[in-house]
Protein backbone atom coordinates (compact mmCIF):
# COMPACT_ATOMS: atom_id res chain seq x y z
CA UNK A 1 0.00 0.00 0.00
CA UNK A 2 2.99 2.50 -0.21
CA UNK A 3 4.13 4.69 -2.94
CA UNK A 4 7.47 3.61 -4.24
CA UNK A 5 10.34 5.72 -6.19
CA UNK A 6 12.99 3.73 -7.87
CA UNK A 7 16.28 5.83 -8.81
CA UNK A 8 18.66 4.83 -11.47
CA UNK A 9 21.34 5.82 -13.29
CA UNK A 10 21.03 5.38 -16.68
CA UNK A 11 17.52 4.15 -17.97
CA UNK A 12 18.56 2.56 -21.15
CA UNK A 13 15.90 -0.30 -22.29
CA UNK A 14 14.07 -0.39 -19.27
CA UNK A 15 13.80 -4.03 -18.60
CA UNK A 16 16.12 -4.18 -15.17
CA UNK A 17 13.37 -0.65 -13.71
CA UNK A 18 10.42 -2.87 -15.13
CA UNK A 19 10.91 -6.17 -13.75
CA UNK A 20 12.15 -4.13 -10.21
CA UNK A 21 8.28 -2.51 -11.07
CA UNK A 22 6.30 -5.55 -11.12
CA UNK A 23 8.20 -6.88 -8.42
CA UNK A 24 7.78 -3.99 -6.27
CA UNK A 25 3.65 -4.13 -7.82
CA UNK A 26 3.84 -7.87 -6.57
CA UNK A 27 4.99 -7.06 -3.71
CA UNK A 28 1.96 -4.35 -2.85
CA UNK A 29 3.35 -1.13 -3.97
CA UNK A 30 0.30 1.20 -4.53
CA UNK A 31 2.21 3.73 -6.82
CA UNK A 32 5.56 2.87 -8.76
CA UNK A 33 7.68 5.88 -10.19
CA UNK A 34 10.71 6.47 -11.56
CA UNK A 35 13.59 8.75 -11.73
CA UNK A 36 17.15 8.71 -13.86
CA UNK A 37 19.85 10.82 -14.44
CA UNK A 38 20.61 9.76 -18.03
CA UNK A 39 17.19 9.21 -19.66
CA UNK A 40 18.73 6.97 -22.93
CA UNK A 41 15.59 4.82 -24.10
CA UNK A 42 17.18 2.81 -26.53
CA UNK A 43 15.24 -0.16 -27.71
CA UNK A 44 12.06 -1.31 -26.69
CA UNK A 45 12.15 1.27 -23.48
CA UNK A 46 8.94 3.28 -24.41
CA UNK A 47 7.03 0.60 -25.20
CA UNK A 48 8.55 -1.23 -22.08
CA UNK A 49 7.61 2.31 -19.75
CA UNK A 50 3.97 2.70 -21.41
CA UNK A 51 3.10 -1.29 -20.93
CA UNK A 52 3.95 -1.33 -17.26
CA UNK A 53 2.72 0.04 -14.14
CA UNK A 54 4.55 3.13 -13.48
CA UNK A 55 3.17 6.26 -13.30
CA UNK A 56 5.70 8.28 -14.23
CA UNK A 57 9.83 8.34 -14.97
CA UNK A 58 12.03 11.37 -14.59
CA UNK A 59 14.97 11.95 -16.01
CA UNK A 60 17.28 14.82 -17.02
CA UNK A 61 18.01 15.74 -20.91
CA UNK A 62 21.83 14.99 -20.76
CA UNK A 63 20.66 12.81 -23.72
CA UNK A 64 18.05 13.81 -26.54
CA UNK A 65 15.11 12.97 -25.36
CA UNK A 66 12.86 15.72 -26.10
CA UNK A 67 11.34 13.35 -29.42
CA UNK A 68 10.85 10.30 -26.77
CA UNK A 69 9.04 12.46 -24.22
CA UNK A 70 6.61 12.99 -26.55
CA UNK A 71 5.86 9.42 -27.37
CA UNK A 72 4.47 8.85 -23.86
CA UNK A 73 3.00 10.50 -20.86
CA UNK A 74 4.49 8.99 -18.48
CA UNK A 75 7.84 10.45 -19.48
CA UNK A 76 9.39 13.55 -18.05
CA UNK A 77 12.52 15.27 -18.74
CA UNK A 78 14.29 18.03 -16.23
CA UNK A 79 16.81 20.39 -17.82
CA UNK A 80 20.28 20.67 -16.63
CA UNK A 81 20.70 23.68 -18.60
CA UNK A 82 20.62 26.04 -15.09
CA UNK A 83 22.78 23.92 -13.26
CA UNK A 84 25.36 23.50 -16.57
CA UNK A 85 25.17 27.21 -16.58
CA UNK A 86 25.79 28.23 -12.81
CA UNK A 87 28.49 25.86 -12.84
CA UNK A 88 30.46 27.65 -15.72
CA UNK A 89 29.68 31.07 -13.97
CA UNK A 90 31.38 29.62 -11.08
CA UNK A 91 34.44 28.43 -12.98
CA UNK A 92 34.85 31.76 -14.87
CA UNK A 93 34.35 34.12 -11.22
CA UNK A 94 36.68 30.98 -10.12
CA UNK A 95 34.07 30.09 -6.85
CA UNK A 96 33.35 26.88 -5.41
CA UNK A 97 31.57 24.44 -8.01
CA UNK A 98 31.36 21.83 -5.54
CA UNK A 99 28.76 23.76 -3.39
CA UNK A 100 26.18 23.15 -5.67
CA UNK A 101 26.05 19.66 -5.04
CA UNK A 102 26.65 19.70 -1.20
Amino acid sequence: GKTCIVFDDIIDTAGTLTKTVEGLKRQGASRVLAAGVHGVLSGPAIERIEKSALEAVIFTNTTPVEEKCQQSSKLRALSVAPLLGEALLRIHENSSVSSLFV
